[in-house]
């Protein structure tokens, strides 16, 4: 499966941030924004910039306890002249905490599975900026162009943490919906060698990476894939072609979406 080096996930957060930042400050502060439609331009700018920090101080205190974690945000600024400042500081911020050193530091998982903390938070850092960066490119009307193989690599992560030991935890409608009787589908990146297989079973739902025959597959390039599964892009979207049982892939959408965040 195509894997992000630490260092390439340091850059890609650092870039994304850097143009989510250029298209918030031409769409203006507020801006809706299509694809997370309770917040406005401000709301993501914020958002992005403020769990940025809140992740760089997790890492940088080491904080393994979940009861230690931060309770005070960073305060974004009001004038949009200064975004772009603000953001690049959280994300060289984040990605310096993210060094070589803390990989393999004790650093609290939220996703509870096999990774080292700092590895969860760092990747869940570039998802955030990528998938916000889409966003922001959304509601400046701008196009958005992710990398193939970073678009691989967060979705490999977004389909690890929706079958990850504390999704039900969080998301137990969720976790219980992707639960079936067998059921599979398939996903299957046109510009990169991955394609990962999702199989609903009564326990739960599992995925691993391979292709194989299943009841659905979608066959596209990886960005198309991954926005899709995040629900930016609809299922319907050009780029992608759907090969077998529509609805079921449809109810997995469904099911795995996430509120405006």
């Amino acid at each position: 499966m195509t894997e992000l080096s630490t260092d390439q996930a340091r850059r890609a957060i650092v870039d994304h941030t850097r143009r989510l930042a250029n298209a918030a400050v031409a769409a203006g502060p507020g801006a809706a924004v299509p694809t997370a439609p309770a917040w406005t331009v401000s709301d993501l700018v914020a958002h992005i910039g403020q769990t940025q920090h809140w992740v760089a101080e997790i890492i940088e205190r080491r904080i393994t306890d979940p009861t230690q974690l931060p309770t005070e945000m960073a305060a974004a600024p009001a004038d949009p002249a200064e975004w772009r400042a603000w953001l690049a500081e959280s994300a060289q911020r984040v990605a310096n905490a993210c060094s070589d050193d803390a990989m393999d530091a004790p650093v609290f998982n939220a996703a509870g599975d096999e990774r080292s903390g700092a590895q969860f938070w760092l990747t869940s850092m570039v998802n955030e900026a990528v998938i916000h960066g889409f966003d922001a490119s959304n509601a400046a009307n701008q196009p958005a162009d992710i990398d193939a193989t970073v678009a691989a690599a967060l979705i490999s992560n977004h389909l690890t943490m929706l079958t990850s030991p504390t999704w039900e935890l969080q998301r137990s409608e969720s976790a219980h919906g992707i639960r079936g009787t067998g059921q599979t589908l398939l996903w299957q990146a046109t510009d990169t060698p991955d394609a990962w297989f999702i199989e609903r079973r009564p326990e739960g739902a599992k995925w691993q990476p391979g292709a194989r025959p299943a009841d659905v597959t979608l066959t596209g390039p990886a960005s198309s894939l991954l926005l899709t599964l995040t629900r930016r892009l609809p299922l319907a979207d050009r780029e992608i072609t759907i090969d077998g049982e529509t609805a079921l892939a449809r109810h997995w959408l469904e099911t795995t979406a996430h509120d405006a965040g």
